[in-house]
């Protein structure tokens, strides 16, 4: 709140701002291209995305070193896998309280698909047999979960499955293995968890197909490997006071028709691509529709990165959320709205089309969408924008909503196509200009309008 009175009453005191971003070269927009591997070719999606192995299309039970059917405690044994598909732990029906244990897994999965589907070779597994109506419950509490071998998720929870896990260490060497991980419909609520991830394709959060809902509260969450993102979800992932930080790919990936609600976080994308994905992959993984939301209500989201910008989206219909967020981006494009590759030919030529909301918020950087893409941005109590909006006038559609007491700094011409709402009186142009379409804005009535600080709203 204090940043951004400070920014505000700058605003209010000078109607000229200087800005590296108004000066300094922009660049071509980005291609939208997915990240190629070492040989040139498209790399897997990202973050937490199966990798090769087969399997995956029918149910595959989950076995373990030891197994629980009933009511169990377990409490300091170190238990170790070295078995394909075996779990140091494995529970598919009562409760199991277990603390202050070792559980590791060695052993590679024979499927990465059943791994991330079903939770067959993860250390932890919670999965009720096929067709059961049984219910499975792990209350975890002080144990140090380690998975080496390839597939071997940490804790995961599949089906009529809950697992509360809490002050629980988890650290993941192998590709594709996930620290907390729920399908099918899974539950996980972690508190205070530390988890640090790898491998390839290993987000340290994360649900794939069938979904699942996993509450996060407190703890550090660390991934390094390629394709791994802070938090993955194809289901709901909700987080408060937790810190999220990738070196090898987003802070924060939602496909299809899903969620993502945090609140007073820490995420940091440090790898050079984009720091947040909205997307639909078309794998099967995600369900298609167009409900998906990110939800980010205090704490702080850094990219590190130059490519593409801090929010990508493609493919899909998303919604974003912003208020009082803390936004660091090393890149000039804050919001990317662009066709991409993945899919077949026909669904990747949409595009993408983002609904943005604020609340209270500072934006800094450029808006953008290609001519497939369409980007609205609803500004509401007292936020502010510094940058362009649709500054190449490429967007299918661009639509811009703005409140009494918000305000627009430009650092570039902007063109506005769709729908216009604001206050010219809390303009500061620097000189550029806003061009709206007379065709979805009659209450401008054709007019060119002078701007605070030498610029114009006029037709185009």
């Amino acid at each position: 709140m204090k940043r951004r009175i400070v920014f505000l009453s700058a605003i209010l005191l000078s109607v000229s701002i200087a800005s590296a971003q108004q000066d300094g070269p922009m660049g071509p927009p980005p291609d939208g291209q997915p990240p190629m591997d070492a040989n040139g070719m498209p790399a897997p999606p990202p973050g937490g995305k199966p990798g090769p192995g087969g399997g995956g299309q029918q149910f595959k039970q989950a076995s373990g070193v030891l197994s629980f059917t009933s009511d169990a405690t377990v409490t300091g044994k170190t238990v170790t896998s070295e078995t394909s598909d075996k779990s140091p732990i494995y529970v598919s029906s009562g409760t199991l309280n277990i603390s202050n244990c070792v559980l590791t897994n060695k052993g590679d999965a024979s499927s990465t698909d059943d791994a991330s589907f079903y939770g067959v070779n993860a250390v932890m597994c919670a999965q009720p047999a096929q067709d059961s109506k049984a219910t499975c419950v792990i209350n975890s509490r002080n144990n140090h979960v380690s998975g080496t071998g390839l597939g071997s998720n940490g804790i995961f929870a599949y089906g009529n499955a809950t697992i509360n896990s809490e002050n629980d260490v988890i650290e993941q060497s192998g590709g594709n293995t996930r620290g907390i991980m729920a399908s099918g419909g899974g539950t996980i609520n972690a508190k205070h968890a530390t988890v640090v991830t790898k491998g390839h394709s290993s987000s340290c959060v994360a649900t794939d197909r069938g979904g699942g809902i996993i509450n996060v509260t407190g703890g550090t969450f660390t991934c390094y490997g390629g394709n791994s993102a802070g938090i993955y979800t194809t289901g709901e992932i909700n987080a408060k006071d937790a810190t999220f930080i990738s070196n090898g790919g987003e802070g924060i990936v939602v496909e299809g028709t899903n969620y993502a609600n945090l609140k007073d976080c820490h995420v940091i994308s440090k790898f050079d691509k984009w720091g947040v994905l909205l997307y639909q992959s078309f794998s099967g993984d995600a369900e298609e529709g167009d409900k998906a939301t990110l939800s980010i209500r205090g704490g702080d989201l850094t990219y590190e990165g130059t490519k593409t910008g801090m929010f990508y989206n493609t493919n899909n219909r998303d919604s974003l959320y912003l208020e009082d967020v803390t936004l660091t981006n090393t890149s000039d494009t804050l919001i990317n709205c662009k066709k991409g590759n993945w899919g077949n030919n026909d669904s990747a030529r949409r595009g993408g089309t983002l609904s943005v909301e604020t609340n209270m918020q500072i934006l800094e950087g450029l808006v953008c969408a290609d001519v497939n893409s369409q980007v609205s941005l609803n500004m509401k109590n007292a936020s502010i924008f510094i940058g362009a909006f649709n500054p190449d006038n490429t967007a299918k559609q661009a639509t811009l909503l703005m409140s009494n007491d918000s305000y627009w700094v430009l650092t570039k011409n902007s063109y506005v196509n769709g729908a216009l709402r604001l206050n010219t009186d809390n303009i500061r142009s620097n000189g550029h200009n806003i061009y709206y379409n007379s065709a979805n804005n009659s209450a401008f009535a054709g007019r060119t309008i002078d701007l605070p600080g030498g610029g114009k709203m006029m037709p185009f």
